[in-house]
C-alpha cells in the first residue's frame, strides 16, 4: 500500500469517527438556543460582574441601572457568554447546575503597568476631572485613578483587568419557540426586550423569466410577476430603539443575523404613531379658521363679547402709528 493510499484511509476512519461522534452527542449542542440563570463574581474580592437574578442585583444595590434583570436566551457556539461557561453547559441539559472559573486572560485580560498613562487634564472635560471618572482619550476608554493640578494619571485597562471570575449557572429550558429566540438574539446586541411576532405572507416579486431554448442570449432577461409566501419577524419600534446606537450602525447585520439563525425570509421594523383621541391641535378643528365661514366668525366673536369694529379700529390706529 502507497503513503498516499494510507493518508486517504486514515483520513477517512478520522470522517468515520467525526461522524459517529456527531451521532452520539447527546444533550445541548454548539448551535441550540438555551435559556440560562446565572451571577458572576470575581473569585478573589467576590465583586458582583453580571447577574441575570433580580434579587441580586437589588442586594447589590445595582437594581436601579436601566437594565432588567432575568434570565438570558443565548446560542450556544456564538461567543455570547465565555467560552468556559459555553463549554461547561454544552452537553447538559435543563436543570442542570453548576459553577465555572473563568482565568483573568479568558475573562477581561491580564493587568496591564503599560496601559496606565499621564496625560494632561486638557483632554478631559472639565466634568470628568476627579478619580473614578470614565473617560476617552485618543479614541481609547480608561478611567481617571488619581489628578493633580493639570496632569492625570488614566487607566485603560478594563476595570476588572487581572480578576479571575466565578460564574454560578443554571440550564433553565432550551429554547425552540422561535419568536422567543428572536427575543434573545435582539436582546443580546440591543440590550432591550422589543414587541415582536412571526407571520408568514403573501408577496409578490419580480423572477425572472427562463429563456426558450432558441433565443438569442444576449437579449434582456425578461421578468414576471409571481406571488410567493414569505415567512416575516415584525418588530415593533420603540423610541428607545430609534436611538439605539447599535442598531443606527448596526442593524443589517442584526437583522441579517436573526435571519439566518431563526429561518424568516425577512425582517420588517414597524413604527406606530397613537392618534389623538380625537382631539385636534388648536387652530386645526374644521380645517382650520380659514374653513369657516364669514357668518362662524361673527358668531365666535359675538359669543366671546369682543367688537370687531372695535378691533379693526385699534389695528388702523397701530398702522398709522408706524
Amino acid at each position: 500500500m502507497t503513503e498516499d493510499q494510507e493518508a486517504e484511509l486514515d483520513e477517512q476512519a478520522d470522517d468515520v469517527d467525526e461522524e459517529s461522534e456527531e451521532e452520539t452527542a447527546e444533550g445541548l449542542q454548539n448551535g441550540d438556543f438555551v435559556e440560562i440563570a446565572y451571577t458572576a463574581r470575581t473569585v478573589e474580592e467576590g465583586q458582583l460582574v453580571d447577574t441575570t437574578d433580580p434579587e441580586v442585583a437589588e442586594e447589590e444595590g445595582v437594581d436601579d441601572q436601566d437594565q432588567e434583570f432575568e434570565p438570558r436566551t443565548i446560542v450556544l457556539g456564538e461567543g455570547h457568554i465565555f467560552e468556559g461557561v459555553e463549554e461547561a453547559i454544552t452537553g447538559g441539559e435543563a436543570g442542570d447546575e453548576g459553577s465555572v472559573t473563568i482565568s483573568a486572560e479568558a475573562a477581561f485580560g491580564e493587568y496591564d503597568p503599560d496601559d496606565v498613562q499621564t496625560v494632561s487634564a486638557d483632554k478631559i472635560d472639565e466634568d470628568d476631572r476627579y478619580p473614578g471618572a470614565h473617560v476617552h482619550i485618543d479614541g481609547e476608554h480608561g478611567y481617571i485613578s488619581t489628578i493633580i493640578g493639570g496632569r492625570a494619571r488614566v487607566d485603560f485597562n478594563h476595570p476588572l483587568a487581572g480578576e479571575d471570575v466565578e460564574y454560578e449557572y443554571e440550564i433553565l429550558e432550551e429554547v425552540d419557540d422561535r419568536e422567543q429566540q428572536a427575543q434573545g438574539l435582539i436582546e443580546m446586541y440591543l440590550d432591550q426586550k422589543l414587541e415582536l411576532w412571526i407571520e408568514t405572507d403573501e408577496v409578490e416579486e419580480e423572477v425572472p423569466v427562463e429563456p426558450d431554448e432558441d433565443e438569442d442570449e444576449d437579449a434582456e432577461p425578461e421578468f414576471e410577476t409571481e406571488t410567493v409566501e414569505k415567512e416575516t419577524l415584525y418588530v415593533e419600534a420603540t423610541p428607545q430603539l430609534s436611538m439605539n446606537q447599535q442598531w443606527m450602525f448596526s442593524k443589517q447585520q442584526i437583522a441579517q443575523d436573526v435571519m439566518d439563525k431563526i429561518g424568516v425570509d425577512r425582517v420588517i421594523v414597524q413604527e406606530t404613531i397613537d392618534g389623538m383621541g380625537g382631539m385636534g391641535m388648536p387652530g386645526m378643528m374644521g380645517g382650520g379658521m380659514g374653513g369657516m365661514g364669514g357668518g362662524d366668525i361673527e358668531d365666535a366673536l359675538e359669543d366671546a363679547d369682543v367688537d370687531a369694529d372695535e378691533i379693526v379700529d385699534e389695528l388702523e390706529g397701530a398702522v398709522d402709528e408706524e
